[in-house]
């Protein structure tokens, strides 16, 4: 759990502004980075561990399109005892689903510039 707490806080220093995000922030080229060249088994399912427990942690945001998105408007329904509209619902998925996605594509961005392109100048 050391890991999980470590990146929680890593996040929390990267909302605050106290870590740039440009520097921290990565994708699938950043995360097969961490593996090494070399193999070591104790190395890979150790990573691959902690990576599966903060990508879980990670669905349970409560953001639309995500399990905690849906957990929300299930508290919202048990709290408030009204179903949420199914067209706000699809509009709220929608929203979350491209808010994840353009995250995506700008970590994906910057691990090109930072692995590739910032090489070359």
């Amino acid at each position: 759990m050391g890991f999980l707490n470590t990146q929680l806080s890593a996040f929390g220093k990267m909302i605050s502004g106290q870590l740039n995000v440009n520097e921290n922030l990565g994708s699938l080229i950043s995360i097969g980075k961490m593996y090494g060249t070399t193999w070591n088994w104790e190395r890979f399912w150790t990573l691959t561990a902690s990576l599966s427990i903060l990508l879980a942690f990670m669905n349970l945001l409560p953001i639309p399109a995500l399990d905690g998105g849906y957990v929300l408007f299930l508290l919202w329904e048990v709290v408030t005892g009204r179903k949420v509209s199914d067209k706000f619902m699809e509009k709220a998925v929608t929203f979350g689903f491209f808010l994840l996605i353009g995250l995506m594509i700008y970590a994906f961005g910057l691990d090109i510039w930072r692995h590739f392109i910032q090489k070359l100048f």
